[in-house]
Formats: structure tokens, C-alpha cells, sequence
């Protein structure tokens, strides 16, 4: 058999319904890691719901115990092939957000998979459940075209705490250095460009969050009594925050902001167009940093988020000058950024403009940004693979706009890294109504089967080029 025969294989899988039965028997098992309730699913998805298909693919695997007290457990499958001469890891995450089953319209439940049209509704269909499943799914349809035979080694590690961040993801990564060992890292999260055009991306922005605070006194005071005469935290950390970024979006602080975008990423995002679909926002076109196209400023720069504000009881507000004031801020970052800094950065910028009633206080870990040179002979390889498949030109993204832990496959295990996403923007992602299409999937099926085919027959070739070539 060939390669058109493993892609005809892959849709059937998805028009006799084995595709269905499979993501919904995924979707069923309530793996909520914001949950503790649910540990006990979190661990009967690695055991009972993933460890036997993956038993029948050739895979050998270990569930292991989180390094981090109180983590959720991971899974490492492995196939080897004793003459396969180069190894692939992959990954996906089995945890998903909290269902919120009043919240969905129509009668839809989080937990059963229900098909209105393209539209298959669940929680976890998009993420990350129903891209992993397409992974594999496209996996079997290779491995019955090629008589049993991959023609290259693969790992898979599956976490179960992606959606509360990762947390033990890096320790067991540095614990299982060695198991982990790869020549590539191929996998599937987040959304496509568009539902119309598959995509691949190439890392992702970093993410730091923080809070900055204004905390002047023990209670409030009579604003008749007072005013005038009292700082106002609200309006003292309004002109900070407006210090930081000015009124069209641009951050003024240089430590904050990237190096130019490289000419390899400008040429990769000059095809790329973001928005303009029917459920999306529109794109405010004054908004961000001047001289850049949109597709620049969300891929290939950095932004500065205002998340929350408050100061008061904003529900019930009455006549007094409030104590105290507080914003939640997030930077998306790039590559090239100090990002080690951005808090020192920060502090250095509010005391020289005179807010040193501010404070700076960190929320949460520091993910970093990671960009596989669009170059990169892996990449060209993909792309080739997925327009054979699909006969359409795949949109290229240097890196998602989002965060993922890619710094984890990127720096820590060294790999260059691939993202061919099977999910689209509008697919309501951590929200109600959780959705994935139809079609997208069983052209993500076709594609990835046609990927796989191809790593058999070519991935050697790339490899040996790739390391001839330094990189």
C-alpha cells in the first residue's frame, strides 16, 4: 500500500464513525484538573481510557507520579522500531477546564459529544482531547497502510494538569531527559490561522503575569471630608498603567519592548491575514505598536495587557476615597525579549516617573518565548507534506500568538519543534459551547496520516540535513 491509501484510510475512520465513537468516550471521562474531585479521572484517563488503544499501536507505557506534590500524573508511551534511524516526540494534555454544564446553551452537556451540523460540541473536543485523538487516529491508518511499520521511533507524553500550567511539566522533562530523547517534537494545541487554512506554527510567546498595587491606607475616607486633600490609589495607578502603555497600545517601557522583527518572520507572516471571520472581533487598526501589520503585532511583538482593574466596591460604590487599588497585567513576549528583566524593568520605570507607591508583585510562573527558525529544514518539510495532503498552501506562524510550554521541548530537551494545530479560533475554547468542526477533522486526519507517511519515508534525509547544516 501507499501513501494515498493511508490518507483514504484516515478519512474512513472518520465517515464510519470510529472517530466519534473514540473522542467520545474521551469527552465522557470529566478530567477537570481545576477540580481535586477529579484526580481520580485524571488518572483513569492514562490508565483505563488511553493505556489500551496505545497498547494495541506497539506502545510500551509508564504513568508516572507528578515531581511536583500534589501534580497531576503523566504518561510516557514509547514504539521503537529497531531500525528506524530517527525518533519523534510528541505531546498532548487530557486535563481539561471546568465543564460549567449550566452555562451551555440548547441542552448541549459538557460531557457527551453532540454533532449539530460541523459543529461537534463537548468539552475538551478542541483541547485538547480531539486533537490528540486525531494524532493517533492518523497514527493506526499509517501503521495499517505500512503493514505494521512506522519507519521511525515515537514517543508521546501526555499531561494531565495543562489547563492549571503545567505545573511538574519542566522537573519531569529534566527527571526523564534521556526517555525523552528526540530528533523532533510534533504535536497539536491550539487553534489553526482559520478553519479554512491548516496551519503550522513554530513555538509561542512567552507569558508573564503580574499585579501592580497601590495600597495607601487602612480604610477609606469620606470623599466630602477628604477629597482633595488624600491620594486616590484608583487615579495614582490609572497614570502609571497609562506610563506603561500609552493610549493607542504601544509600550513606552524599551525594556519591555522586542528587538526588530527579523526579516526571516516578516516574510513568513506576509501571507498571513488575522480575522475578519464571522464570529470573530474586529481588529482595531490603530491599536499596537505603529509601523507593524496585524499579523506582525500579534506574532512578532509584544503586548502589555490590562486584565482587571479595581478599586472600590465597583458593585456598590459610595462616597468614599477607597484605601487601596489594584490591576492584574500580562506581557505576551517574543523572542530576542529580556524577559528575565521585565520585572526590574518595570520597577526602574515607575520610580524614575515618580510611582513608587506602586508596587510590583509577580502572579504566577514566567513561561518563555520560543521561535523555530521558519527556515529550518523540518519546517519546510511540513509544509511540503501538508499541501501534498491538502492541496491548499498552509498558513505559517514562527510562533502562536498564546503561550504554551513549549520553552519545556524547545530549551530544556533541545528539540526543534513543530505545531500543526486542528482546532479553529471561534471554537470556544475554556468556554460554554466547546466545540470542534467536522471538517476540519477529518482533513486534520488525512493530514497528519500524510505527515506520519512522510516522516517514515523522509524524516531520515531532513534530519541528516539538518545536522549537516549546524543547526
Amino acid at each position: 500500500m501507499n501513501r494515498s491509501t493511508a490518507l483514504s484510510l484516515a478519512a474512513a475512520c472518520f465517515d464510519d464513525g470510529r472517530f466519534l465513537d473514540q473522542l467520545s468516550a474521551r469527552v465522557a471521562c470529566r478530567t477537570e484538573s481545576q477540580d481535586p474531585a477529579q484526580a481520580p479521572a485524571l488518572q483513569a484517563y492514562l490508565d483505563e481510557v488511553l493505556g489500551p488503544p496505545l497498547r494495541r499501536l506497539g506502545f510500551s507505557s509508564r504513568v508516572l507520579d507528578n515531581p511536583v506534590p500534589g501534580g497531576s500524573p503523566f504518561l510516557i508511551a514509547s514504539r521503537t522500531e529497531s531500525d528506524a534511524p530517527i525518533t519523534v516526540l510528541s505531546y498532548g494534555h487530557g486535563d481539561v477546564v471546568r465543564g460549567g454544564a449550566a452555562q451551555w446553551s440548547a441542552g448541549r452537556d459538557p460531557w457527551q459529544v453532540r454533532v449539530e451540523g460541523d459543529r461537534w460540541y463537548g468539552r475538551g473536543t478542541a483541547d485538547n482531547k480531539g486533537q490528540h485523538t486525531i494524532n493517533l487516529m492518523a497514527l493506526e491508518q499509517v501503521l495499517a497502510a505500512r503493514g505494521g511499520r512506522l519507519g521511525f521511533n515515537l514517543t508521546l507524553l501526555i499531561e494531565m494538569g495543562e489547563e492549571i500550567g503545567s505545573p511538574g511539566l519542566r522537573e519531569l522533562c529534566e527527571q526523564e531527559r534521556e526517555a525523552l530523547r528526540a530528533d523532533l517534537f510534533l504535536a497539536s494545541d491550539g487553534p489553526r490561522l482559520s478553519a479554512e487554512r491548516p496551519t503550522v506554527f513554530l513555538g509561542s510567546r512567552g507569558g508573564l503575569n503580574f499585579d501592580l498595587r497601590v495600597d495607601l491606607r487602612a480604610q477609606g475616607a469620606h470623599s466630602g471630608n477628604w477629597g482633595g486633600l488624600l491620594r486616590n490609589p484608583g487615579i495614582r495607578l490609572a497614570h502609571a498603567l497609562a506610563s506603561l502603555v500609552d493610549a493607542q497600545g504601544r509600550i513606552l517601557v524599551p525594556g519591555l519592548r522586542p528587538p526588530a522583527v527579523p526579516e526571516s518572520v516578516r516574510r513568513a507572516l506576509a501571507s498571513i491575514t488575522v480575522g475578519g471571520g464571522a464570529s470573530e472581533p474586529d481588529i482595531d487598526p490603530d491599536w499596537g505598536e505603529p509601523g507593524l501589520t496585524p499579523a506582525e503585532r500579534v506574532f512578532a511583538w509584544n503586548t502589555l495587557e490590562v486584565l482587571a482593574f479595581k478599586t472600590g466596591n465597583p458593585e456598590a460604590p459610595v462616597n468614599a476615597i477607597p484605601p487601596r487599588a489594584q490591576a492584574h497585567c500580562q506581557i505576551r513576549h517574543v523572542v530576542g525579549s529580556d524577559s528575565a528583566r521585565f520585572l526590574q524593568h518595570l520597577r526602574a520605570h515607575l520610580d524614575a516617573h515618580g510611582f513608587d507607591d506602586v508596587e510590583v508583585v509577580p502572579n504566577g510562573p514566567r513561561m518563555e518565548a520560543t521561535r523555530l527558525d521558519p527556515e529550518d529544514p523540518w519546517v519546510q518539510w511540513a509544509l511540503a507534506s501538508i499541501e501534498h495532503s491538502t492541496g491548499k498552501a498552509p498558513a505559517l506562524l514562527p510562533n502562536l500568538g498564546g503561550t504554551l510550554p513549549n520553552d519545556i521541548f524547545a530549551d530544556v530537551l533541545g528539540l526543534p519543534t513543530l505545531w500543526v494545530p486542528h482546532s479553529y479560533p471561534a471554537c470556544a475554547q475554556h468556554a460554554p459551547d466547546e466545540h470542534l468542526l467536522g471538517s476540519v477533522s477529518r482533513e486534520a486526519l488525512q493530514l497528519m496520516a500524510g505527515l506520519f507517511w512522510d516522516l517514515g519515508d523522509q524524516g531520515a534525509a531532513i534530519a541528516a540535513r539538518r545536522n549537516s547544516a549546524g543547526a
